[in-house]
């Protein structure tokens, strides 16, 4: 008769609770950076505020992931606990690339569909739908009201800050 394989459940552990207590401090404090900066009023305590969320941030990453490892050299994880990490891991992986790619759809649908189809163009397209004179260009720069709103003096071009932008971005995946 096989042995039935056991399952270990950690003891109730106080880190859910400081990281929560870390992260509504640390946010505190930058909202507060940005309101109070704005106002043109001291930021002094709000940084203050932010350090110190900040720090407890740093400790209850420490004291988790310390006490995770700590039970997996003690041997308190079967081969089953292991596969539901591994299987996690996987799944969060996963949902990023799903988030990533439905970010990707939506612009090629904007840039490759919608944006003709306000300008006219294709069996769907609405000339002039959102004001007189709209011409369906990427980036749509161009608007109805150029006092109210001054289009930009031009495209950022893809071989400066975008392109360190897009090798920070693309180099983290690695880690």
């Amino acid at each position: 008769m096989a042995e039935n394989q056991t399952y270990y459940v950690p003891e109730q552990s106080k880190w859910p609770i400081v990281a929560t207590v870390g992260l509504g401090v640390t946010l505190y404090g930058a909202a507060a950076i940005m309101v109070n900066g704005q106002q043109g009023e001291s930021t002094t305590g709000s940084w203050v505020m932010f350090l110190i969320g900040s720090l407890i941030m740093a400790y209850m990453l420490f004291g988790w992931f310390g006490t995770v490892i700590k039970e997996s050299r003690s041997g308190l994880y079967s081969p089953q606990m292991d596969r539901s990490f591994r299987w996690g891991m996987s799944w969060f992986i996963f949902s990023e690339v799903m988030f990533f790619a439905a970010f990707f759809g939506a612009l090629f649908y904007t840039r490759v569909f919608a944006v003709p189809w306000l300008g006219g163009e294709g069996d769907r397209g609405s000339s002039n739908i959102l004001w007189e004179g709209f011409q369906a260009t990427w980036p749509l720069i161009n608007n109805p009201d150029p006092d109210a709103y001054p289009a930009p003096e031009g495209i950022i071009g893809p071989w400066g800050l975008p392109l360190i932008n897009t090798i920070l971005l693309v180099t983290s995946s690695f880690t």
